[in-house]
C-alpha cells in the first residue's frame, strides 16, 4: 500500500524561540514499494573552519519531541569546533509524516534513518547522541554499522528486546500515549522535565502537530516498543544487544537525576558495554536536554576531547 504522508506547512515553524538555524531536506524512499519519497528534515550546523575539530556530532531526538530539543546543545559543540547534524524522525517535526500508524514500524524507522545518516548524508566518524528513541533506533544503527562510529553518548535511552513485561512508567505511558485526547506533545516534554515550560516553548514542541493526522508517528512509538519476546522487533534488538557487547569504542551514559522514563535501560546499558562511563546531569528529568542543554553540550565536549585525546595516543 502506498505511503500517505503530511506534511507540516512551514507558517507553524516561523518565529519559533531559540532556534534559528537554517532547514536542510533530502528525501529518502518509503519502503512502500511504490517509490514514495518522504521528504527529511535536519539541522547541519558546522563551525568556522579555523576552529573546527574534525568531529561530527549526530544528535538523535526521541519521542515526541523534534530537533528543537537539541537547540541549546548545538550552538556551544558548533562553538567547540564540532560539526552538529540534527535530524527530525519521519514523523516528527519538519520531517514528512505518514498518516497511517501502521506505516510505522522499528524496522521502517531503522531504516528510514540508515538512509538519511548513512547512505545519502554519507556520515563517517561520528560521535552518536541519542535521546530516547533516538538510542533505540541509533543504538541499532551503531550495531549494525560499528565502523561508521567514533564513541556514543546516551541519555535517557535502552534498547529494549521484550524479555521483561512493561511495568511502572512505561507501562503508564501506554496508557496515556493512547488514551489522551487530544494528545499533546507539550504537555508529554513539560512533565518530564523539571524546570517548568513557558509558552513559547511549549509552542514550539505542539507546531509539528496542526491535528491529529499528523500525530500518529507519535501515537505508535509507545506500541513499537519490544513487550514480548514475540515482538517484531525482538529478534533484531538481541542481534544488536550481542554487537554492543563486544564494542570498544568509547561510550558514556549521562544520566539525568530525575528522569523517570527509563527504568533499568541505564543499568543495562552500562553495564553491557565494554568500558562504558557514566556521569550523572543534576537538577534534569527524562527530557534533560530541555532542563539542562548547555550543561549537557559541556558533558559531550569534555567526552569528545578525552576520548580523541586517547585515540591519537593509541
Amino acid at each position: 500500500m502506498t505511503v500517505d504522508s503530511r506534511r507540516t506547512p512551514n507558517a507553524r515553524f516561523e518565529g519559533l524561540l531559540d532556534y534559528p538555524f537554517e532547514p536542510h531536506y533530502l528525501e529518502i524512499d518509503a519502503g512502500d514499494g511504490a517509490d514514495t519519497r518522504l521528504r527529511v528534515h535536519y539541522i547541519d550546523e558546522r563551525p568556522d573552519p579555523a576552529k573546527a575539530s574534525g568531529e561530527t556530532v549526530l544528535l538523535l531526538h526521541g519521542e515526541p519531541t523534534w530537533s528543537y530539543l537539541y537547540r541549546h546543545v548545538i550552538p556551544p559543540l558548533v562553538a567547540a569546533g564540532h560539526r552538529c547534524v540534527a535530524p527530525d524522525l519521519v514523523g516528527f517535526g519538519k520531517s514528512d509524516k505518514p498518516a497511517n500508524r501502521f506505516d510505522y514500524t522499528y524496522q521502517s524507522h531503522v531504516d528510514w534513518l540508515r538512509q538519511v545518516v548513512l547512505d545519502q548524508l554519507e556520515l563517517s566518524a561520528v560521535t552518536m547522541v541519542c535521546h530516547d528513541w533516538g538510542g533505540l533506533l541509533g543504538l541499532r544503527l551503531l550495531a549494525e554499522h560499528p565502523d561508521r562510529f567514533r564513541r556514543v553518548v546516551a541519555t535517557s535511552t535502552s534498547m529494549p528486546t521484550g524479555d521483561r513485561e512493561p511495568s511502572g512508567p512505561l507501562s503508564i505511558w501506554l496508557q496515556i500515549s493512547q488514551r489522551s485526547n487530544p494528545f499533546v506533545a507539550s504537555q508529554v516534554v513539560d512533565r518530564g522535565t523539571v524546570t517548568e515550560l513557558e509558552p513559547a516553548v511549549r509552542a514550539a514542541y505542539d507546531a509539528p502537530f496542526p491535528d491529529e493526522s499528523y500525530l500518529q508517528g507519535a501515537r505508535q512509538f509507545p506500541l513499537l516498543i519490544p513487550l514480548t519476546p514475540y515482538d517484531e522487533a525482538t529478534v533484531p534488538n538481541r542481534e544488536a544487544w550481542s554487537v554492543l557487547r563486544t564494542l570498544s569504542i568509547p561510550f558514556l551514559y549521562a544520566h539525568a537525576d530525575h528522569d523517570w522514563g527509563v527504568g533499568e535501560g541505564r543499568t543495562t546499558l552500562r553495564e553491557a558495554v565494554p568500558g562504558a562511563r557514566e556521569v550523572v546531569i543534576e537538577n534534569a528529568g527524562h527530557f534533560g536536554l530541555e532542563d539542562r542543554g548547555p550543561e549537557f553540550a559541556a558533558v559531550v565536549d569534555e567526552f569528545i576531547g578525552s576520548t580523541a585525546t586517547v585515540e591519537r595516543t593509541a
